[in-house]
């Protein structure tokens, strides 16, 4: 008869699993917090580039003006986000630099193509975001309704923005089917790399 297996004297001693979400809330929260700064970053950039072009340009004073009123708009929500980041002691991302160039050259070559660009610029950019925020908002629900219901204020007005752009003729730019898919990836990859790095 083989001899029995000694008993482990281990064996009933309960072993702790890992816990994979530990501090994952925590994470996450500042992947939010990140990106979404990163976002509104670069709108301000990109309207502030489409309200110098337009500035001064003869017949071109209400655009301007419109231009400034939605910077001031994503100004707000950026401070917002700025107020969160040093609250929470979360860095921004270090693709900071590169966005605010990456905004300044979308807003400045599509308020140089025209008026219906700059729009198309706008409307692209803001439907991105729109999905972006209903994503974290249905995200956010239960988990933190305070920020949730913030990023919706945020969202309404960025969806208000998206309106005003295909009102004022965004998808009659010259190719902007075209202009529209580049500057949608374009905001999609930089949501990517700005949750991370």
């Amino acid at each position: 008869m083989p001899a029995l297996p000694e008993s482990d004297p281990t064996a009933d001693r309960r072993i702790p699993l890992a816990r994979p979400g530990r501090g994952a809330s925590r994470r996450r929260r500042a992947e939010i917090l990140r990106v979404d700064h990163a976002g509104e970053y670069a709108a301000v950039h990109i309207y502030r580039a489409q309200k110098a072009v337009f500035e001064g340009r003869t017949g071109k004073a209400a655009l301007a003006a419109d231009m400034g009123e939605m910077q001031n708009q994503e100004a707000v929500h950026l401070a917002r986000f700025d107020a969160l980041l040093n609250a929470e002691r979360v860095r921004p991302t270090a693709m900071t630099p590169v966005w605010r160039l990456a905004a300044l050259a979308l807003g400045t070559g599509t308020a140089l193509m025209g008026e219906k660009a700059a729009h198309a610029c706008t409307e692209a950019v803001e439907s991105v975001i729109e999905e972006h925020y209903a994503d974290q908002i249905a995200e956010l629900g239960e988990r933190d309704p305070a920020l949730a219901a913030e990023l919706a204020v945020f969202r309404d007005e960025e969806l208000a923005h998206h309106a005003h752009a295909v009102e004022h003729g965004a998808r009659e730019a010259p190719g902007y089917r075209l202009l529209s898919a580049v500057i949608k990836a374009g905001c999609r990859a930089a949501i990517k790399i700005s949750e991370k790095v």
